[in-house]
């Protein structure tokens, strides 16, 4: 007989795939309230390197880090009419505390552009104190119908930043920055994902924004995930709250803002960008763990050697894990990293000790090979490299192989059954985008003709990306 898969095959079912593989490599598992989930040691640790690698991006770029509360009174969030509206079915509110029923109930934080201008119209009072520019890393709470772990939870770890400006220019040049040096080459360069730059149109805009821009990428299955945004507030919050800065005379003026956030749903991405029917394939960059020694058996000499191997490699400046766990069979040892995606394992056994050699096995291209031991040191960044390019390359090709033109709404739907569509967005327009969302498709979101972001919703040549999306 066969043996069973340990995952699901993709091509027979890509969400349960999916499931599959979060169980099976140990990234999370289901919380006990509906939509929530724990993030498993593995699962954090993954974002945990994305914190770090963001997180310098985020402090080069200008912003400092800071904390507001998980709390915000009701009231704040009545104060700008569409932030409201558009955050109100998802809202968790908090109506009793201490035994009591709360003279105001407050909601449970679900992104923090409220509370964060409450401060900011307090700490804002002159053109000195221009541009703030302040990040939070954060949970946030949106009740989700329909959660999915990683991609769509009723509780999500993510960070906000949130920026006020002196002028319209000052906040459209940041929020592009961090839309393009930020995020882009964030996911680009270390997620190794293919992501579409773009705005987002009027109806698929951030409650309160005056212009959305997005990252969009497409998983293994052809849908689309929205991977970051960055928002243009312009002036809407700063008048709800009265954020004013005083010019050189006795005149005050609005300042303009940006608020930009990515979350644990770059996770999810990650997975079903990379991930194959043997596991995950985590970007060298990324990988929390680069490389793996392992000990076929327990032999001294074996043992001995693997831990040499390791402190090497660790002194080559490679994140490495030594596996001398013995007591366990070495195919499941093998199985287990390779469902969590390491890129390299190295395999050491008493004949290899013999040759002076180790077995070489590369999770993201596939394939083994005997390498020298010696040589492991100045071979492995290399090729952690060249992996790194690859998933970059493949996740490229994917997208430009899945992406056709096309010309009406029927020829939108169809492409969106295995991949995009590219349409003149002139041609589309908002009733087109009103008529794919009947049939579960959306605009992503529109490129210039050159595949740039376009300034305006209505520039010349502007292309519609539509898809389905998760």
């Amino acid at each position: 007989m066969a043996k069973a898969p340990v995952l699901t095959p993709q091509a027979d079912d890509f969400p349960r795939w999916y499931q599959d593989l979060i169980n099976k490599a140990e990234l999370a598992d289901n919380g006990p309230v509906r939509g929530t989930m724990v993030i498993r040691p593995y699962g954090y640790g993954l974002w945990e390197r994305m914190q770090q690698e963001m997180d310098a991006r985020i402090k080069k770029a200008g912003a400092q880090n800071a904390y507001f509360p998980l709390f915000i009174p009701q009231h704040y969030l009545t104060k700008e009419a569409e932030h409201v509206e558009g955050f109100a079915p998802e809202l968790a509110v908090v109506t009793h505390g201490g035994g009591k029923e709360l003279e105001e109930p407050v909601v449970v934080r679900p992104t923090s552009e409220t509370i964060i201008n409450e401060y900011f119209s307090k700490w804002v009072q002159s053109h000195r104190d221009l541009p703030l520019l302040i990040n939070q890393w954060a949970n946030v709470v949106r009740w989700e119908l329909r959660p999915r772990v990683f991609l769509r939870t009723t509780e999500f770890l993510w960070q906000e930043g949130h920026t006020a400006h002196a002028t319209y220019e000052d906040a459209q040049a940041y929020a592009s920055m961090i839309h393009t040096d930020v995020y882009g080459d964030f996911m680009t360069n270390v997620l190794g994902i293919d992501v579409v730059l773009g705005r987002k149109t009027a109806k698929e805009r951030f409650a309160g924004a005056i212009n959305t821009l997005t990252l969009e990428g497409m998983m293994g299955d052809g849908k689309a995930l929205q991977m970051g945004t960055s928002h243009e507030l312009g002036q809407n919050f700063a008048k709800a709250f009265n954020t004013t800065y005083q010019l050189q005379g006795a005149e005050r003026e609005y300042v303009w803002q940006t608020s930009w956030g990515v979350s644990t749903r770059m996770v999810g991405g990650l997975i079903m960008s990379h991930g194959d029917d043997n596991g995950l394939r985590v970007p060298p960059r990324l990988a929390a763990v680069q490389a793996v020694v392992l000990a076929i058996k327990g032999d001294d000499a074996v043992l001995a050697k693997v831990r040499e191997i390791g402190a090497r490699l660790e002194a080559a400046g490679v994140r490495v894990v030594v596996d001398d766990r013995t007591d366990t069979p070495f195919g499941r040892r093998a199985v287990d990293w390779e469902l969590k995606g390491v890129p390299v394992r190295i395999e050491v056994g008493p004949r290899d000790l013999e040759n002076g050699t180790a077995m070489l096995a590369r999770r993201i291209p596939g394939g083994k090979e005997p390498v020298s031991i010696d040589g492991l040191a100045e071979l492995l960044p290399g090729i952690l490299e060249e992996d790194q390019a690859l998933l970059l390359r493949q996740s490229r090709e994917r997208r430009e192989a899945r992406t056709v033109e096309v010309k009406t709404i029927e020829e939108a739907v169809e492409a969106a059954a295995t991949g995009w569509g590219r349409m003149s967005w002139a041609e589309l327009g908002p009733e087109g985008e009103a008529k794919l969302a009947e049939q579960g498709v959306s605009v992503r979101c529109i490129v210039a003709a050159d595949g740039s972001v376009p300034l305006t919703d209505d520039q010349e040549g502007n292309v519609a990306i539509v898809a389905r999306a998760y």
